[in-house]
């Protein structure tokens, strides 16, 4: 889930923090940006659009080449978005497919790579976004997150923490309330904004159980 995501790009920072505190905050809030940047395809083409496996890891290595030799604020700043971003495409791999209703494992489509023109299967180590293993991975993040920042960013961690306790709780019903949404919406909708809607929310049912 995006918060996962998110406490992990700040946790790459992490180390960068104390070695050379006056880099704390770019890094920090590029670690952030980039661990939820690549979900902003998700009315798009969701985990193609914007999910690099292979590219944003080998552009993240070729900058921080550049990171080590010479840091400057853009950078530290590059190189942590860059490896946020490439971590959040490839834990996607083992994680839920494309599915709606992941923990039925339908879907053969965990993340595309551009590399090889082909989707990778999902490993499904996470069930699902949103499972309990999901949540738990957020709380370990968290932890040592919280006792080394502070300001903004203590305030920001808890409330990821809360969003994501919340989405946890109520994951496993989102399917029906989507799909009703969106059967409710389709018919009062420009047409224009059809194609703009992800199939698995137009074709399921809407009492199908979850």
């Amino acid at each position: 889930m995006l918060p996962t995501h998110a406490l992990v790009g700040m946790a790459l920072a992490l180390p960068l923090t104390l070695v050379a505190p006056e880099y704390a905050v770019i890094a920090l809030s590029a670690g952030f940006l980039g661990g939820v940047f690549p979900d902003f395809d998700m009315y798009l083409s969701h985990r193609k659009t914007l999910h690099y496996p292979v590219y944003s890891s080998v552009l993240a290595v070729g900058v921080g080449a550049i990171a080590i030799t010479m840091p400057t604020p853009v950078t530290v700043c590059s190189v942590v978005f860059l490896a946020a971003a490439a971590v959040h495409s490839v834990m996607d791999i083992f994680g839920r497919g494309l599915e709606l209703r992941p923990w039925e494992a339908s879907s053969d489509r965990a993340v595309y790579n551009h590399y090889t023109g082909r989707w990778i299967a999902p490993r499904r180590w996470i069930r699902y976004d949103g499972a309990p293993e999901d949540l738990g991975l957020s709380v370990v993040l968290a932890g040592p997150l919280a006792l080394t920042v502070d300001g903004v960013f203590r305030r920001l961690i808890f409330v990821l923490l809360v969003v994501a306790i919340s989405y946890a709780l109520v994951r496993r019903v989102l399917p029906v309330l989507a799909v009703t949404v969106v059967s409710i919406l389709t018919d009062r909708l420009p047409s224009w904004l059809h194609s703009h809607i992800p199939a698995r929310y137009v074709g399921a049912s809407r009492d199908s159980s979850v």
